[in-house]
């Protein structure tokens, strides 16, 4: 579950400059507050999906701007495609992380 953590942050962090969030990369900034007020996990959760949901739609945007010809470029179109697919392989890579991690809680015997 830590790889998957430090991949999140790799990716919140991987181009500041350009403000890109990246997946979860709000609640990453809230959890690590200095006055030790962390935000919820589920809120953690929803700004992930957001995250991702929202990468989706620009892509979704930029593929029909450049379809109907309204002034996007081939290369921001891909761009935008390939951060949506990234941001959904690591949503689901996490995902399929805590489905592990709770199978093996649920075999636990006490």
């Amino acid at each position: 579950m830590i790889a998957g953590l430090d991949a999140i942050a790799g990716v919140a962090l991987a181009n500041p400059a350009q403000g890109m969030r990246g997946l979860g990369a709000t609640g990453l900034v809230r959890a690590g507050q200095a006055d030790g007020a962390g935000a919820p996990f589920a809120d953690l959760l929803t700004d992930a999906v957001n995250d991702v949901n929202q990468l989706e739609d620009h892509a979704q945007k930029a593929i029909a701007g450049l379809m109907t010809g309204s002034g996007v470029d081939v290369h921001q179109a891909m761009i935008a495609t390939q951060k949506a697919s990234m941001a959904f392989e690591l949503s689901l890579a996490v995902r399929n992380k805590a489905v592990q991690a709770y199978q093996q809680v649920m075999s636990m015997q006490f």
